[in-house]
């Protein structure tokens, strides 16, 4: 959240050790989201209602100015249930402490709910009505549930007879639920929406709402896009959109738990995901360390309302240094090269690739519609196509028996219309045989066959590969684990194993600085 000129982030943090457990509310500020300072925990153990522990939840600003924060407690019963915590101190900008009212919890799990699966409230809004509402993930059987609660005071609240939501899917948890403006309106499509607006009835014509939920047991998230019937308190996605484990996601790679919040500072809706290690145990004990928040993204409607558009915050272009330029260099079938004159380890990569021959595209499969990652694993880098594979070799060794892949292959859906796969492909990325390697992949809504052309915007930061497809519709974040590709001997190459020849219209890559991670701050 954004309070009196600095973010906040809240995050799930072990102070014992880099394996889950003992987890408190770790704390950290910034002014800028990207460097960024560690205080104290915010919220742990303290009370019955979370002696076992503060798992996760959202803040909401009340309209006096008052932040408030909900998060799940887990009580000596081992039942999951709802509390909120206020700041002891609201002249303070960094908010060190907080307290929690002896009402808690605001919400137990009663009659009909599963209290072992219910947890992570929601950003709360205020209806027309004047309640105040909320939803907490939850699950009956394998019904993924957003279960929805409502209040006057945000002190007592009541379950409503209906949840907002549902599918079956499994338990939901994470849940994220905001609006977001479509094009056309007043408001520019790419501005974000407070949820504090809901309530106004002048922007319900020109918002749709946005419900994402994290899968437990698939372990990604999806989400959908439709309509918030403020009178029966129902949310309806709409049709065009899957409403189960096929639905579109933020990130097709590892990306989990993620939660968005509205910055009115910058009038932005900006998403954070959490991506956690594919490594071993034995390795996260001896680095210290295990989970990292992906860089944070803006997140908006595209302007035909068919999916949601990310990209990296701006601020974070104020890491660049060095820069490098290609441009206008053709890689010809089965040909790849080496971008050099900078260090690649820790860098900025956006480029953009024009197709010479479509007509050698590979026929698409329809079957392969709902499973874009056995497509990838399939019909992986090293498989030679039609168009595509082409794409980035990164945190390669100079010999290349150390890679990873990013990486589109086009498809021919008919005489007329193409299928654009995007893949991160980390098979190749590290001599350590034990590490988990999946391969990521999802299709690209672009229409290739008007322009030929197709961009990508890549950053590489010694573990972690955070790709954008088509100017942010479609985002893959992989872990890889190079034990030779490292520091100055990380190299970057641009490949192309398909029949027809691309071009690099141009490509613009900075060495990023390091920036202020978790520094102390000073007494």
């Amino acid at each position: 959240m954004y309070y009196k000129g600095l973010y906040h982030l809240f995050y799930q943090y072990n102070p014992k050790g880099a394996v889950w457990g003992n987890i408190v509310w770790a704390h950290s500020v910034s002014t800028d989201l990207i460097d960024w300072t560690a205080l104290e925990p915010g919220i742990y153990p303290s009370k019955t209602f979370d002696a076992k522990g503060c798992w996760s939840g959202s803040a909401t600003v009340l309209p006096s100015g008052v932040p408030a924060i909900m998060y799940t407690g887990i009580d000596p019963d081992e039942r999951q249930v709802q509390n909120v915590a206020y700041p002891v101190n609201l002249s303070d900008p960094y908010l060190r402490e907080w307290y929690k009212p002896n009402y808690n919890p605001i919400i137990d799990p009663d009659r009909g709910i599963n209290a072992s699966a219910f947890r992570d409230p929601t950003t709360a809004w205020y209806g027309p009505d004047g309640h105040w509402r909320l939803v907490v993930g939850s699950k009956v059987d394998m019904k993924g549930l957003a279960v929805l609660y409502r209040s006057r005071d945000f002190k007592t609240w009541v379950k409503a007879h209906h949840p907002l939501h549902s599918a079956h899917t499994g338990m939901w948890e994470c849940p994220d639920f905001y609006p977001v403006a479509v094009a056309g309106g007043s408001r520019h499509h790419r501005r974000g929406v407070d949820t504090a607006e809901l309530h106004d009835r002048s922007v319900a014509e020109e918002v749709k709402y946005v419900l994402k939920v994290s899968l437990d047991l698939m372990r990604y998230e999806y989400y959908t896009v439709g309509r918030y019937d403020h009178a029966t308190d129902r949310y309806i996605p709409d049709a065009a959109f899957s409403d189960n484990d096929y639905g579109l996601r933020y990130d097709y790679g590892d990306f989990y738990a993620s939660k968005s919040f509205y910055d009115p500072a910058k009038r932005r809706r900006i998403v954070w995901g959490w991506a956690n290690e594919s490594d071993t145990v034995p390795d996260d004990r001896r680095k210290g360390w295990a989970g990292i928040q992906a860089i944070p993204r803006k997140l908006w409607l595209s302007p035909d309302g068919k999916q949601l558009v990310q990209w990296p915050v701006e601020e974070l272009q104020a890491l660049r240094a060095k820069h490098v330029n290609v441009r206008d260099k053709v890689v010809k079938s089965g040909n790849y090269f080496e971008v050099t004159g900078f260090k690649s380890v820790q860098s900025d990569v956006d480029l953009a690739f024009a197709i010479k021959d479509l007509s050698k595209a590979e026929k698409f499969n329809p079957a392969w519609r709902t499973d874009a990652q056995a497509v990838c694993k399939k019909l992986g880098s090293d498989v030679k196509g039609g168009v595509g594979p082409f794409g980035l070799w990164v945190l390669a060794s100079g010999d290349l028996k150390e890679r990873t892949a990013v990486f589109f292959r086009v498809f021919k859906a008919n005489d007329s219309s193409h299928v654009v796969l995007m893949c991160n492909d980390p098979t190749r990325s590290s001599y350590e045989s034990k590490i988990y390697r999946p391969t990521f992949a999802g299709f690209v809504d672009v229409d290739i066959g008007k322009n030929k052309k197709i961009a990508l915007r890549t950053l590489i930061d010694h573990s972690v590969v955070e790709s954008f497809g088509a100017r942010g519709k479609t985002c893959i974040l992989t872990r890889v684990y190079p034990r030779k590709a490292i520091d100055d001997d990380a190299h970057l190459f641009v490949f192309n194993n398909g029949e027809s020849d691309v071009k690099i219209t141009n490509l613009d890559a900075w060495e990023m600085k390091t920036p202020k991670m978790n520094a102390q701050q000073s007494q």
